[in-house]
């Protein structure tokens, strides 16, 4: 009985690549990632808040975690324009 060689993941690759792309083009959304002291962190997002109001740029934190230190890494997304 022969074997038969793995198929080739070009097309695989090809096909995640042009994925990533479509998503990223439909997402119009600025992202910043910081990462602060705990205090600072609450600082830049109210600064954030107050820049670019929740009801005028869709201003969020996107993701969070604490790390070790009592650092917190953080994401904030925005709109780009108040339209």
């Amino acid at each position: 009985m022969s074997r038969l060689p793995p198929p080739p993941l070009e097309n695989l690759r090809r096909h995640l690549r042009a994925r990533k792309n479509r998503a990223g083009a439909r997402d119009s959304f600025l992202r910043e990632t910081f990462t602060l002291p705990r205090g600072e962190a609450r600082l830049k997002a109210r600064e954030w808040f107050e820049r670019y109001p929740k009801a005028a740029y869709w201003t969020e934190v996107e993701s969070w975690r604490v790390l070790p230190g009592d650092e917190v890494e953080f994401t904030m997304r925005r709109l780009p324009s108040a339209d």
